[in-house]
């Protein structure tokens, strides 16, 4: 197994992710600008769902996780869940073109284009054997506040991986999770 991985009660780590926002004072044909946006932008003050796959556009990515997610925000959301964020090492051009590609309504793409935020929470791995270079392996969180309440990872994290585990981190068990960890009422 390869390095650290993260475990209830750790904070994410404090990573800058380079995104690309619509602005339409940008004009022409398009109208998208820079935006640094940090860990505490995203996570600061919600509870969220975070999932990491292989790679944008990738057949079970497309086919069952993501849209799974998509299916499953009513729900999450009545589960006490402020936003659900699909992560993978892919620059932001193909995580905006993906979403658009899905017709994402609820969940938020955050490219994580250099690997930094997955290196550092010990998700990283080669995927040389598909040329994909260093990728995320496939893992889900529950978030509050930046502090992680429920990690889900797919087995058999390693490198060059012959298969493409999934089922650990499906919605499906994320929202079993939820079910059984309601939100705590608001004081």
């Amino acid at each position: 197994m390869k390095g650290p991985m993260m475990k209830q009660g750790d904070l994410l780590p404090e990573v800058t992710f380079q995104t690309r926002v619509r602005d339409e004072s940008v004009g022409g044909d398009n109208p998208y600008r820079w935006q640094a946006m940090t860990t505490a932008d995203y996570f600061k003050g919600k509870r969220v769902v975070l999932f990491s796959l292989p790679g944008a556009f990738t057949p079970t990515c497309s086919t069952y996780q993501l849209p799974g997610f998509e299916k499953a925000a009513d729900e999450m959301a009545e589960l006490g869940i402020d936003a659900i964020y699909c992560m993978s090492v892919n620059d932001s051009f193909v995580m905006n073109q993906w979403a658009k590609a899905q017709n994402l309504q609820n969940v938020k793409v955050i490219p994580d284009g250099s690997g930094e935020f997955t290196k550092k929470v010990g998700m990283l791995v080669r995927k040389d054997n598909l040329g994909f270079g260093a990728r995320s392996w496939r893992y889900a969180a529950i978030v509050e506040d930046g502090r992680i309440q429920a990690w889900f990872e797919e087995p058999g994290r390693m490198d060059d991986c012959p298969e493409d585990p999934y089922g650990a981190t499906a919605p499906e068990a994320v929202l079993d999770w939820l079910r059984a960890n309601p939100a705590k009422a608001a004081a």
